[in-house]
């Protein structure tokens, strides 16, 4: 409407108070004000709320090709926004006020950490998902490689950094417990996220390196041996969690989308990556 229009409607309004009396006219405009209510709410639930994931490096591809795509096209209002790296590196930006609604880690030990200094809404974390570690080499090069024992005759070993790198954790423990990690030093590299290790023997820069499971079945790489038994003292668990920072616009989409994560159909697609069920455990 022009903004003669709207001089014109406004004089007719007046006109209308002085014709029909005050009360009358005054409950004729609070009408079209309360028909014009509705629509300016329409407006409000149409705008996209923005859910934040902090998830480990190796769950990108779940989330990224098959997870997000399908929420976003059932819940056309919200988008999620993932951020993947390596579970340490995501527990310190949460420290620092990164402002995710949702952690997901490759390990109980960040996940207990951030629990502790009240970063997670109390009683959402969900001990999910279990991968596993194996050995891998480069695809096409052949390899004289076949087992962690073998581990020696290599010249680049690529690691996750277990400072920060929950795969880099699992690594150390398990060369620790067959024995060889002292006599491997000098020989590993340490990548700052498992995505990272991979690229490194995918392409060759490394003779081999010890990442997840489903990781490794991407395809890229060669998979020789999986960690033995008795050489992990626990399982590789992935647990996820609501976080206390969500905002407060963030809440239900935020919930929405966690359900979504825990559900039976998303938990197909985890397992079409290679990730074992933990919640039965």
């Amino acid at each position: 409407m022009s903004l003669y229009r709207n001089i014109a409607a406004a004089a007719a309004a007046v006109l209308l108070l002085s014709a029909c009396g005050g009360t009358d006219a005054a409950e004729t405009l609070k009408g079209e004000e309360a028909l014009q209510e509705p629509t300016r709410k329409e407006a409000e639930t149409q705008e996209d709320t923005t859910v934040t994931l902090a998830a480990a490096a190796s769950l990108e591809y779940a989330f990224t090709e098959r997870l997000i795509p399908a929420f976003e096209a059932a819940n056309p209002g919200i988008r999620i926004e993932g951020i993947y790296d390596s579970s340490g590196k995501l527990q310190t930006q949460i420290e620092a006020g990164l402002p995710a609604d949702i952690f997901f880690s490759a390990a109980e030990k960040q996940m207990d950490a951030l629990d502790a200094e009240g970063y997670v809404q109390s009683g959402t974390i969900t001990d999910y998902l279990e991968n596993r570690i194996v050995l891998i080499v480069p695809k096409e090069a052949g390899s004289d490689i076949a087992s962690f024992q073998d581990l020696s005759k290599a010249e680049m070993i690529a690691l996750g950094d277990p400072e920060s790198v929950p795969a880099g954790q699992y690594a150390r423990e398990v060369l620790t417990n067959l024995g060889i990690w002292e006599e491997l030093q000098g020989k590993i590299s340490f990548g700052t996220n498992v995505t990272e290790v991979l690229n490194w023997v995918a392409e060759g820069s490394a003779d081999c390196g010890i990442v997840y499971a489903t990781d490794a079945a991407t395809g890229r790489v060669t998979v020789v041996s999986e960690a033995p038994e008795g050489s992990l003292d626990t399982p590789v668990v992935y647990p996820a969690a609501l976080l206390k920072q969500t905002e407060e616009k963030n809440t239900d989409a935020a919930e929405l989308f966690f359900e979504y994560i825990l559900s039976d159909e998303a938990y197909s697609v985890f397992a079409e990556y290679g990730f074992a069920d933990h919640r039965s455990e």
